[in-house]
């Protein structure tokens, strides 16, 4: 998996008390899948410091509640190969040249959403560049980010970012692979 990366001169400064409105140059989408709330204020946290427009991909049928009975459900979604029909689109995609996909790790992989939002026949996505981010209990953070990189093979790639801990500081990966400049 080869990932590129950009150089920081390509976007605007920002330090950690600024939220910018755009990204020179770049219109950003955050795209999320969440179910219990941590991809979810993950994707805030992006937001907060890229001034992207968050987006929240949700499935027609929710997911149970219940822990155990949603593990129950991803399973057999993934063993299936089921995609579940999403409630909403992004109207305005074509806009948007960077697409921050992010989700919580289901079964060591995407959650079958992920599959569903990344291969809509609404989306190309083809010379975008893709950030995936992903919230994880205890591993396959690594397999999940590679899961996006993969369902979007025409596309431009940046090094990913997994956490366990909702509010996790992401303001040095972003640093780091060029999106946002922090002053010091």
């Amino acid at each position: 998996m080869a990932l590129i990366g950009f150089s920081s001169a390509a976007f605007s400064e920002t330090n950690n008390n600024e939220t910018p409105s755009e990204v020179t140059g770049h219109k950003i989408l955050v795209a999320f899948f969440s179910w219990g709330g941590t991809t979810k204020q993950v994707a805030e946290n992006i937001v907060k410091h890229t001034g992207g427009t968050l987006f929240r991909i949700e499935t027609v049928k929710p997911y149970p509640t219940e822990y155990k009975t949603c593990t129950e459900v991803a399973r057999e979604e993934r063993d299936k190969g089921v995609r579940p029909e999403l409630k909403t689109v992004v109207e305005d995609m074509d806009e948007y040249d960077i697409v921050f996909v992010g989700c919580p790790v289901w079964w060591h992989t995407a959650p079958m959403a992920i599959w569903s939002f990344l291969k809509s026949d609404n989306y190309d996505f083809s010379g975008k560049t893709i950030i995936p981010f992903c919230t994880y209990e205890e591993t396959y953070r690594d397999e999940t980010l590679a899961k996006i990189v993969e369902l979007t093979p025409n596309s431009k790639h940046l090094d990913g970012f997994g956490t366990i801990d909702k509010n996790a500081d992401v303001t040095n990966w972003l640093n780091e692979i060029g999106v946002i400049t922090v002053n010091n």
